[in-house]
């Protein structure tokens, strides 16, 4: 049967946005009796380098050991009682070892299970041959050359292998590095019988993956409007009901807490990507601008439209190396003036340990960062000034040297007797001294990336049908998506602008009251879509969220171009914001090296509305 024809309906849940996320979302799903497959997504940047440093300890491991030891040992009898198929990135640095302890489990619970493994994207045997090319590699972000010790180097797979998988006969697919979407796609891709160049179907199944990849925030979870979202103890995880046809309906478990609404699923749509009319990805570059999202029942909404382009000829990689060390430490000041106390109390470390590192010929700091929290640190010049009688003194530093760090954690707690008066909670204990692990980001032809499925030592294989069309190695945006991204800023810059007769009558409110936001990273630089609570409000956002006001609004964070992408479909902008993270999540010294409370700051920009718009919102 045609998958154009087809009409079933495939329901993927998605378990884990991460490697930590609670214990309950794959019972949950299991138990609602509403899905075909279960999907998990656990790796970061960050947790590639934690699992390489596991396996050097222990070579069977360098896996999500939750994995298989919490969610699988809850849910897998039931898994396949039901037939449920599950597919997860949880191999980390090392696939086939999560693929054994799984076996184990399973013959332990008496389970007959077919197990298959994809591999391939550790790109580290690569690295030697890449410093001698004559096309060195450089960061995509920074433009630095390759580091000389490399901890990982992983690219970022797409589908195709997950769906040569499941259509050997796998039950459970296990990875290393792959898109975090491609769980999600490799399933339709196998049940649809999508083909590479269906393009308008690969990106609308990897939206469909994008929206589940991070649990609980397509239901409800960091939604704007935080306060409207009932049971967060009980809340959902997301559901995804996929047809033949690309479009999809988000939902979750009946009887489960949180919320499916449009607002809430725009927010995850626009969640740490970049140009939304040519979202990169392995398998296709996506078109969500004409994305059309709309409320389908009580917590069902209906999401279609995506477009795709033919995929780039390059491999995004991901690697880790360590540059010195870091460390952070903690104190609680007490009573009045306790902002000003906690400052100059930061100052004096920092200032002490300067001079005995001198003393010691240990050289400066390669950075400090002192932030009081419950001051409003990270509003920078927006913060309201405090009167709080308690902050919380987080000073964080590098250095080159692990000694000098060590000399700067003991000097931490002599401020409890010798400054200012209140000072207490240090936070645990004397600071720990640990590598500082850098993400280096480069793009990588694919030609030189083989991946490989094996179940049960036997490999199978890869069908490599690949568009014909596919963008140059440079990862340029392709042509099309060119076209619509200029055809969508003509459209905004002829809607009707707010009539300059009623500037006079417009108040000041903030942009909370007039629009949802949610922000997140890539590396160094972090997005906040904006989506506006009605379109009648989308004149005036535009008018007033310009590049430049937001870029000003954001400099204390922002050190980079800030550049404004239009979503007209789900009237919503998508602003990305580079060098914005202190250098990215493994290197940043902020108490907010993600990016996640940016939204939250833009939310709070004064903006001008007439009393007559603020009345369609109730």
């Amino acid at each position: 049967m045609s998958a154009r024809n087809d009409e079933r309906i495939v329901r993927i849940g998605g378990a884990s946005g991460f490697w930590g996320d609670s214990s309950v979302g794959a019972p949950q799903l299991v138990d609602s009796g509403r899905i075909d497959y279960l999907v998990f997504d656990y790796l970061a940047e960050l947790t590639m380098s934690i699992l390489a440093g596991a396996r050097l300890k222990k070579p069977e491991l360098g896996y999500a050991t939750d994995f298989v030891s919490v969610a699988m040992r809850a849910v897998l009898k039931d898994v396949v009682e039901q037939g449920i198929r599950v597919v997860s990135n949880a191999g980390g640095v090392n696939p086939q070892g999560c693929a054994d302890a799984l076996a184990a489990l399973a013959a332990e619970q008496g389970i007959a299970l077919k197990i298959a493994v994809v591999s391939g994207d550790d790109v580290s045997p690569l690295l030697p041959e890449l410093r001698k090319s004559q096309s060195p590699v450089r960061e995509l972000q920074s433009g630095a050359a390759l580091p000389e010790r490399v901890l990982t180097a992983n690219a970022y797979l797409g589908a195709q292998p997950i769906r040569a998988a499941l259509d050997a006969g796998a039950q459970v697919v296990i990875t290393g590095r792959c898109v975090d979407s491609a769980v999600t796609l490799g399933v339709l891709m196998h049940e649809f019988e999508w083909q590479p160049n269906d393009l308008d179907l690969l990106a609308a199944g990897s939206l469909a993956g994008h929206i589940i990849e991070c649990g609980c925030q397509a239901t409800g979870g960091l939604h704007t409007d935080w306060d409207t979202v009932p049971d967060w103890p009980n809340i959902g995880y997301p559901i995804v009901e996929c047809s033949a046809d690309g479009s999809f309906v988000v939902t979750k478990p009946a009887g489960t807490g949180g919320k499916v609404t449009p607002a809430v699923v725009a927010e995850q749509m626009l969640y740490e990507i970049g140009d939304p009319a040519a979202y990169l990805l392995p398998d296709v570059v996506a078109d969500f601008t004409q994305v059309r999202i709309e409320q389908a029942g009580e917590h069902r909404v209906r999401v279609h439209g995506a477009r795709g382009h033919a995929p780039t000829a390059s491999y995004k990689v991901s690697a880790t190396h360590v540059e010195g060390f870091k460390t952070a430490a903690q104190l609680t000041i007490v009573g009045f003036d306790a902002v000003a106390k906690a400052k100059r109390t930061g100052e004096a470390i920092l200032a002490r340990t300067s001079a005995l590192f001198s003393q010691y010929g240990f050289g400066p700091y390669s950075g400090t960062q002192i932030e009081v929290l419950g001051a409003e640190s990270c509003y920078g010049p927006h913060a309201r000034e405090s009167q709080t009688r308690e902050a919380v003194l987080r000073l964080a530093a590098t250095h080159p040297r692990k000694e000098a760090l060590e000399l700067f954690a003991r000097e931490v707690a002599p401020a409890g007797t010798s400054w200012a008066p209140g000072t207490t909670g240090a936070g645990g204990g004397r600071a720990s001294v640990s590598p500082s692990i850098r993400q280096y980001a480069f793009l990588l032809d694919k030609s030189l990336v083989e991946a490989s499925v094996t179940i049960d030592g036997e490999r199978i294989a890869i069908p490599r049908s690949e568009p014909s069309t596919a963008a140059g190695a440079s990862g340029a945006v392709p042509s099309p998506a060119r076209a619509a991204r200029t055809e969508i800023a003509s459209a905004f810059s002829h809607s009707t602008s707010p009539s300059s007769s009623s500037v006079a009558d417009r108040i000041e409110v903030p942009l909370l009251r007039l629009a949802w936001a949610r922000s997140g990273d890539k590396g160094d630089t972090s997005n906040i879509g904006v989506i506006a609570r009605h379109p009648a409000l989308l004149p005036l956002l535009r008018e007033q969220l310009t590049e430049a006001r937001v870029a000003d609004w954001l400099a204390h964070l922002v050190k980079g171009r800030v550049t404004r992408y239009e979503v007209p479909g789900i009237d919503a902008f998508n602003f990305v914001c580079e060098q914005a993270l202190g250098g990215g999540g493994m290197a940043s010294l902020r108490n907010d090296p993600l990016g996640k409370g940016m939204g939250q700051i833009l939310l709070a920009m004064p903006v001008h509305v007439s009393p007559a718009l603020l009345v369609l919102l109730g």
